[in-house]
């Protein structure tokens, strides 16, 4: 996407206020208007007011000097407010859409990209566009509007001398090109090191812990040095192209005036021009010095600014899952059958799943064991739709799921996983995620279910207790039981466990698993355990190997006919 797509791009937005972007335009017209009085002004006192035996007013002169900077400013004002107003709503609705886009991502997206780049991009990239919004936008034509003001007197006064002015416009365009190619390669390699500083600063927060248990700072300071230097170093070769555009744009538009100053000189002179068009030439000529430079510096922020819009838009260009709808309506069940399913991660040569088929009749519940790595966690994550299959289908009932609506597959889905993710809310706030709509019965029969009450009633805050930061002030097993409240209040026909109590000690694994059992009552269970202990009661196991079932039957079919089976459960129970 060229600058020029990425500007209108971003004017889209600007466009949707119109109305204060009008307001703003108008003010700076005035403001520009107001610059341009001035040299007139020059030009009335000089040749009315200081001639001898002049009657002209002795008022008019202080008068019209206060009137054109009251206007300028009071114009100003309003303008870059209006504009920062205007930007601010911009900045808004950029972040709004950034947002939407990432929360409808499909799952291999997230697969490729750190938690630090998106961040950056949502936080300090959106913050650059703000300045391409307001500063740029401003300049180009506020300062633009004063020019024209200022060239239209320039030719009123003299328009020779005007003409040999404008000749040197021709090299500043290229001189301003050939900067704009540089600075946006340049601010592309800064933003890039910005995305990988916000990453390595997640990953240490996020993995404190681990980082303090390991004595790993030391290293983990490394990383970040050197991180931290290239950021210097990119920053430096984007000071360095800012800064030489300005002082470079500057010296070819003093040699110009150089020659104008000199050739005026020369006209006045020779009683060409009188005193007033000559100081009235001279000030119009100076001021225009001001807005060049302005214009000049403007380059450097506008090339930042769509370097940050150019990775912005890719983002929000990105196809995503398709929305889903809101409300709670019905879920969808029925048996769930794999056909000649496989699957592969992106990257990856070899597939997780090699032609999988099986039926889980409706009702049942089935756990799925093996090696890590065997295939277990990625039958569970294609059957919401986390990620598709390269071939085969799976269908729920008589449906293929790609043809349901996800919201609906979703709804009839409930997970209960090994380190539940809880955001840094109430209790409440968290068990709600599965149902915003839930009346306060039903919050109260789901905290029940998770057999949690007891807990809740003895913390302070009872339910709206804040959890914390992924919910660090509340133990493991209470964690797990926000996951399984959160089950209970989703109510849905299907329920995939995976390994819910392997990281729990042996008091809080019994009694998870008690309120595991009620959970799942009437509900298609799918399980995916390393403790075998957990699933001997399954009405099926799935011995999973290389990503394809290598038997299935009940706890006492695989002991009696499987070698691999018998070995996994003789390791855990000690038994030979």
């Amino acid at each position: 996407m060229n600058s020029k797509q990425l500007f209108k791009r971003l004017m889209r937005y600007s466009l949707r206020y119109w109305y204060a972007f009008a307001v703003a335009t108008i003010a700076m017209s005035v403001a520009a208007a107001s610059e341009t009085a001035f040299p007139a002004l020059m030009k009335i006192l000089m040749d009315e007011g200081f001639a001898e035996k002049s009657d002209f007013p002795l008022w008019w002169a202080p008068a019209g000097i206060i009137a054109v900077f009251f206007s300028r400013g009071v114009a100003t004002f309003i303008s870059n407010y209006t504009m920062y107003w205007m930007s601010h709503n911009v900045l808004r609705d950029i972040r709004t859409d950034l947002y939407q886009k990432i929360l409808y991502l499909p799952t291999t997206y997230f697969d490729n990209i750190t938690a630090g780049a998106l961040i950056a991009k949502l936080i300090s990239d959106v913050q650059l566009v703000l300045t391409t919004a307001t500063n740029v936008v401003t300049t180009l034509i506020r300062d633009t509007m004063v020019l024209i003001g200022l060239v239209g007197w320039l030719l009123w006064i003299n328009w020779q001398l005007t003409l040999v002015l404008l000749s040197i416009v021709p090299v500043l365009a290229y001189l301003t090109q050939q900067f704009s190619r540089r600075m946006r390669a340049v601010s592309r390699n800064y933003l890039r090191t910005v995305s990988e500083m916000t990453g390595n600063v997640e990953q240490t927060i996020a993995g404190h812990r681990v980082l303090k248990t390991y004595n790993a700072q030391a290293a983990e300071q490394v990383r970040f040095e050197t991180i931290n230097t290239e950021h210097r170093a990119q920053g430096l070769r984007l000071a360095i192209a800012s800064a030489l555009q300005a002082p470079t744009t500057q010296l070819i538009a003093a040699v110009g005036v150089a020659v104008v100053v000199t050739i005026a000189l020369s006209q006045t002179r020779a009683g060409e021009n009188t005193i007033g068009d000559f100081l009235s030439f001279i000030t119009a000529m100076i001021m225009m010095l001001n807005p060049l430079r302005h214009l000049a510096d403007v380059n450097s922020q506008l090339q930042r600014g769509l370097a940050a819009a150019e990775g912005l838009f890719s983002l929000i260009d990105e196809k995503t899952e398709p929305i889903a709808k809101s409300g709670y309506g019905a879920s969808v069940s029925g048996d769930i059958t794999f056909k000649g399913v496989t699957f592969a991660y992106e990257g990856r040569p070899d597939p997780a799943l090699r032609n999988l088929s099986f039926t889980l009749p409706t009702g049942g519940s089935y756990a799925f064991v093996g090696a890590s790595g065997s295939g277990k966690t990625s039958i569970i994550s294609l059957i919401p739709r986390l990620y598709d299959p390269q071939s085969g289908t799976i269908l729920i009932g008589a449906r293929d799921i790609r043809s349901m609506d996800l919201h609906e597959l979703r709804m009839s889905i409930a997970l209960v996983s090994q380190d539940p993710i809880l955001f840094n809310g109430t209790i409440e706030e968290n068990i709600r995620i599965a149902n915003q709509n839930a009346t306060a019965g039903q919050l109260s029969e789901a905290v029940i279910g998770a057999n949690f009450e007891n807990v809740i009633s003895a913390l302070p805050d009872g339910i709206k207790t804040r959890v914390g930061d992924r919910g660090v002030k509340l133990s493991g097993g209470q964690r797990q039981k926000v996951s399984i409240a959160r089950a209970f209040l989703k109510d849905a026909p299907i329920l995939i466990l995976d390994e819910a109590t392997s990281s729990l000690d042996n008091d809080s694994e019994r009694e998870i698993q008690r309120s595991i059992d009620r959970l799942r009552e009437g509900r298609t269970t799918l399980i995916i355990a390393h403790r075998l202990s957990t699933v001997v009661s399954c009405d099926r196991i799935y011995v999973i190997e290389a990503g394809a079932v290598r038997c299935f039957g009940t706890h006492q079919q695989l002991l009696a006919s499987d070698s691999v089976y018998r070995s996994l459960y003789s390791k855990e129970s000690g038994v030979s």
